[in-house]
């Protein structure tokens, strides 16, 4: 099977590398992770991505949304994401094992070019997809991942293979946001260009009226919209990233929990307590120092 094939492209990278780390990078844009055991991962912020899990069993959690990947299940993401995410299924003899490529919207913009009337008109209206990954996806990965060393091999076969790998991705039929994505005054886009916001000034009070008049758009229709796409409102999103950020600032241990509560821009330390409690099951104190 072509997941079996992967499998084995992805350990081969692992080889001799001390089961405490749990990331290789074979270059800049693809990463390789690994856990030998179920783990809560700190919160994160997913740029555009393909990944695909090759062993193991992972969950996701944004908005209120929750998605399961198993082994041979591909993850799309179109937007900047803040998802929570959990390593359900991993054993020392059988760590769970995935391979994230970051995605070139440059790079898919030149191929829509030569493909845009053959690409399917339909797919997701969400930012973050799962589905089974496409055999011809997963063959794209291992013969990236098998490259030889040799730089003049490298130098010619990396950027035909990172095209083929982006080409896989745009024209899965589950693809449709991040297709919408390339066109620039699609919603997608718009929102897009409102989420660049909103991560920029996070700790200042978000005017949705402004994003909603930037976008072009009613606030009721920016609301939808950004909710259609993100799995969150655009105050429940400035939220996610105020408190994602704060747990990272907590786990350093530098600064006391009001400092950090008002540094990721609340103003009150209590509503912080109450929210961080809400999202993360525990007070903000007890995250101090906890990596």
């Amino acid at each position: 099977m072509e997941i079996d094939a992967l499998a084995t492209a992805v350990a081969a990278h692992w080889a001799g590398v001390s089961p405490s780390v749990g990331v290789v990078r074979p270059s800049e844009r693809v990463v390789l992770f690994r856990a030998h055991k179920p783990i809560r991962l700190l919160p994160d912020v997913y740029d555009p991505v393909v990944c695909v899990v090759v062993q193991g069993k992972k969950e996701l959690a944004l908005g209120d949304e929750t998605i399961e990947l198993l082994p041979g299940d591909s993850l799309l993401v179109s937007h900047d994401t803040p998802v929570t995410a959990h390593i359900t299924s991993a054993h020392l003899d059988a760590p769970y094992l995935s391979i994230v490529l970051l995605l070139d919207l440059e790079l898919i913009r030149s191929l829509v070019e030569e493909v845009q009337d053959t690409l399917h008109p339909h797919g997701s209206s969400r930012s973050t997809v799962a589905q089974r990954a496409d055999p011809q996806l997963i063959d794209a990965l291992r013969r990236y991942l098998a490259l030889s060393k040799d730089p003049t091999e490298r130098r010619v076969m990396e950027p035909l293979l990172l095209r083929e790998i982006h080409f896989r991705a745009l024209m899965a039929p589950q693809a449709g946001m991040l297709r919408q994505l390339l066109r620039p005054h699609s919603r997608a886009s718009r929102i897009s260009r409102a989420i660049t916001t909103i991560r920029r000034d996070f700790r200042t009070a978000l005017a949705v009226v402004d994003l909603a008049r930037e976008a072009g758009m009613s606030v009721s229709s920016f609301h939808k919209h950004f909710r259609d796409i993100t799995s969150n409102t655009p105050l429940q999103y400035q939220k996610e990233l105020r408190l994602m950020e704060a747990r990272r600032m907590l786990s350093v241990g530098e600064q006391a929990v009001t400092t950090v509560a008002f540094d990721v821009g609340y103003q009150s330390p209590n509503q912080f307590s109450r929210e961080y409690l809400r999202k993360f099951g525990v007070s903000p104190s007890a995250h101090v120092g906890q990596q």
